[in-house]
């Protein structure tokens, strides 16, 4: 990654140089397949033809700057008509534009770019099915300059053309309308000014599939939106296209009625692309989505849910985001918060998945519970000094907590002054770049509240608070005085602002934990008083956040943990369990409850939940706790129990149902003893049987997964699935199959495969990863930790950021949790303060896990 970086600071000064009036970008890709335009030397990577034209004006003249642009080679730059010399310009990440005169200028740069394997650029995938070749572009935050020349930051929006010549057989989309297609070569209609991170093509024999969104507004108008949605040919059998459309509908149906803005982009394509490094893009007229969210086998409707909250987070992009774009990465969260929110907004809205918040509480923002507890914890609006640094930012604050403080915010100036405050927002933006005070200002308008204090306690602030209920009573059993105790990290001392809302819960008789009293109020500084609880009969459960409005951790007195270990279960409203569920697993994360209690709960419990989601996520948690949270003397006896456990719930759950599904997967993910492999092999075989289980091909291979690990079965047993399976799938569960077998070979040649070579495509990359960290070989393991310490700086320098990421992420000793890991890791920090800021955050949020779950084990030993 040398010398690819952008300063905020280089940002800012080349913004304030210049314009950039269009760009004309044509891309010869006939390459991809073997045919014209191939041009790289015999070693080096296969590459296209990039020609992209830039009209840009400069603020003043005698100025130097540069335009951005990575490539194994250009074959000629133009400046207002002058060839300058390519060796002397180009240094392989920038093009030097120096001595500029003021007013308009033309550059024209012919390069050679690459193809990507690492889902950074123009990615190329061939398919192992049938050979064919897909490519699609991904660019955020800054890596459009890999496929042409450009000013790559997201306040010098421009219009676009494409051009792009591809094989006659393929066909291919961007942002734009296609206005023609003439021998092969595509051409587009020019977009709207849009940043250079949001543009896109994809390209490739898809199947592609077509709908239309019309809507008639007030004044009788009628705007029409032709629909497409793509994938590659052997995912077509599996293409629910007419759910995707449905969701898309009513998402347009709910953003326009909401934001009084017709869309803005014409048509609207989706595709759904392989080997994908995100969940989405919100490309604009041509958003992308990993392949993954069409189904292969059954799935829940957890599954169908968080596919129409992708096509809902990205659908609200359009606004936030496309339309309206952030100056710069600081203020990231002004899309990705506003997305995330209004994806589950949407969704509960406008479709049938009405119980999305549940999910929201349970899920989403357990991602920001974490996030915000590391020590790279961050305000919502961040300091983002870099490309490096804004990569780095694309995480649970930036999405799930901004999106859990605009829940807040809405409980605070209200549901209508908040849309109405994006409608103004869109309207005096539109096709602009923005900064915090100017949505701020725009809610001061419609709410009447000065926004200064609460955007400084939510948004210029990190860290979260814990929200603690302390109850009196009287001799009659009625509460005297309930307060409300808020505390918060000393690292992170600020006490917010909170709109909750506290319920009280008892058994009525027929044992249903039910709530019979709720109160709104403000919380406030360290303690505050609900005094509208006053008087109320004594309650089983205080639930502090009742219904979710703010953002905080929910702490229990101690009658009501009582109640929750022994009627947890009896907790009628789902939102309300789920919120219970999620305050216990952040007790068990703080070592406030010891890991193996947790275990119990979920044995207890989870079998009644009737809400899918909450239950694959306490499936999640509770494998999280065996692996890292609980003593490792009982991490033997708790496998035991949650296999039985879980085999139990198996054969009581209806047959064919999606909570049999669930629990068949969890089954497979914590078998531990011979009976439970025997089990999963004859599943597999056909010599057992679970009645309604219909154990399709993605569940083949979850039940092999476990085999293999424990060495149940060998490489001619994966090999075989293959030989069944021979798609891009299934050549990802080969790969991360075979690297997960007990063998101190097969480790050595996964390490090899990922850290000493760079051949593996991304997708590859992570499924190698995913099969070497098995937390049944922790002494197959153990030898790498040292490996891993000598090797990452090198790693993060030769290799691109995204593999990078996967690398120190994914191979950091974690499951060698003992103090000896954690010394050896802050050698590591202490010795290379000098390491890149990006890497050492990687490292430090890695040691805060380990640190996190030593802490956990210890209060679990003591249990």
């Amino acid at each position: 990654m040398p010398g690819e970086n952008l300063t905020r600071d280089e940002a800012r000064e080349r913004a304030e140089l210049l314009t950039v009036d269009g760009y004309d970008v044509a891309l010869d890709v006939r390459s991809a397949t073997g045919g014209p335009g191939r041009d790289e030397p015999a070693e080096g990577p296969l590459t296209f033809r990039s020609v992209t034209t830039i009209r840009f004006r400069a603020a003043r003249g005698g100025a130097s700057t540069f335009a951005d642009l990575i490539a194994p080679s250009v074959n000629a730059v133009t400046l207002d008509g002058t060839e300058l010399d390519p060796a002397a310009v180009f240094d392989g990440a920038r093009i030097a534009l120096a001595d500029l005169a003021e007013g308009e200028h033309v550059l024209v740069v012919d390069a050679q770019c690459a193809y990507s394997r690492t889902g950074e650029g123009m990615h190329r995938f061939v398919d192992p099915e049938d050979g064919e070749v897909y490519l699609y572009t991904q660019y955020e935050p800054a890596d459009a300059r890999r496929v042409f020349a450009n000013f790559e930051q997201p306040d010098l929006k421009a219009p676009y053309r494409f051009r792009v010549t591809a094989p006659a057989e393929w066909t291919v989309w961007s942002n734009g309308a296609e206005e023609s297609r003439e021998g092969g070569v595509w051409r587009f209609a020019e977009t709207e000014p849009i940043s250079t991170y949001i543009t896109a093509v994809v390209a490739g024999p898809y199947h592609y599939v077509t709908d239309s969104y019309s809507r008639t507004f007030e004044d009788g108008t009628t705007l029409e939106i032709p629909l497409g949605a793509m994938c590659r040919k052997g995912l077509a059998k599996h293409f629910d296209a007419d759910d995707v459309f449905l969701i898309t509908k009513q998402g347009l149906d709910f953003f326009h009625e909401h934001f009084d803005y017709p869309y803005p982009f014409g048509k609207y394509d989706q595709a759904f692309v392989p080997e994908y490094n995100l969940g989405a893009m919100e490309n604009p007229g041509c958003v992308t989505f990993r392949e993954e969210y069409i189904f292969r086998g059954r799935v829940t409707q957890a599954a169908y849910e968080g596919r129409a909250n992708v096509i809902l987070h990205e659908m609200a992009h359009m606004w936030f985001g496309d339309l309206v774009t952030m100056r710069w990465w600081d203020d990231l969260w002004l899309k990705e918060s506003f997305a995330d929110f209004m994806g589950v907004f949407a969704m509960t809205g406008a479709t049938r998945f009405e119980d999305g918040w549940i999910t929201f509480a349970n899920n989403r923002k357990s991602w920001a519970y974490r996030a915000d507890q590391l020590p790279s914890t961050h305000p919502i609006t961040a300091d983002i000094r870099d490309l490096e640094d804004a990569k780095l930012n694309f995480d649970g604050i930036t999405y799930a907590k901004g999106a859990s403080v605009l829940k807040q915010l809405v409980a605070y100036v209200g549901r209508d002054a908040f849309l109405e405050g994006a409608r103004r927002y869109f309207k005096k933006h539109a096709y602009g770049n923005t900064r915090l005070g100017d949505l701020l200002s725009v809610l001061s308008e419609t709410s009447g509240r000065d926004m200064t204090a609460w955007s400084r306690s939510w948004l210029q602030t990190a860290g979260v608070n814990s929200l603690t209920p302390v109850a009196t009573y009287d001799a009659a059993g009625r509460i005297t005085e309930l307060a409300v105790l808020q505390e918060a990290a000393e690292s992170h001392p600020e006490l917010r602002p909170h709109r909750v809302a506290v319920g009280l819960y008892s058994r009525n008789t027929e044992g249903e934990l039910v709530r019979y009293a709720r109160a709104e109020a403000d919380v406030s500084g360290p303690r505050t008083v609900i005094g509208e609880l006053a008087g109320a009969e004594r309650p089983e459960l205080i639930l502090v956040n009742d219904d979710d409005l703010t953002y905080c951790k929910v702490r229990f007195d101690e009658v009501s943990l009582a109640t929750l270990r022994t009627h947890l279960g009896d907790i009628t409203d789902p939102l309300a369990r789920a919120l219970c569920w999620s305050a216990l697993w952040n007790l068990t994360r703080d070592g406030l409850m010891p890991a193996r209690d947790f275990v119990s709960l979920v044995l207890a419990f989870a079998g009644r939940e009737t809400d899918i989601g909450v239950l694959q996520m306490l499936h999640a948690w509770t494998r999280t706790a065996l692996v890292h949270y609980a003593a490792p003397a009982w991490r033997e006896e708790g496998g035991r129990a949650l296999a039985e456990g879980a085999l139990g719930e198996l054969r009581l759950a209806e047959p064919g149902s999606e909570h049999q599904l669930a629990w068949a997967r969890f089954f497979a993910s914590v078998a531990a003893s011979d009976a439970d492999f025997q089990l999963l092999s004859g599943l597999l075989d056909s010599t057992a049987r679970i009645d309604g289980l219909d154990v399709d091909q993605e569940l083949r291979w979850t039940f092999l997964s476990p085999l293999v690990a424990h060495g149940a079965a060998d490489e001619a047993a994966v090999d075989a699935e293959l030989a069944r399976d021979d798609t891009a799938s299934g050549r990802r569960h080969h790969v991360r199959g075979l690297a997960s077998r007990p063998s101190a070979e097969v480790k050595a040649r996964a390490w090899a495969d990922v850290v000493e070579s760079d051949a593996l495509s991304n997708a590859l990359v992570e499924a190698t990863i995913a099969g070497f960290a098995q937390s049944s070989q922790r002494e197959l393991l153990a030898p790498y930790t040292q490996r891993y310490f000598e090797a990452i700086e090198r790693v993060w320098a030769e290799r691109s950021i995204q593999i990078g990421m996967a690398v120190v992420k994914g191979l950091f000793p974690s499951l060698q949790d003992d103090p000896a890991t954690l010394e050896v890791t802050d050698a590591w920090l202490e010795s290379r303060p000098d390491a890149a800021p990006a890497l050492r955050r990687l490292v430090l949020e890695a040691r805060d896990d380990l640190a996190r779950g030593l802490r956990a084990q210890a209060a679990d030993s003591v249990a």
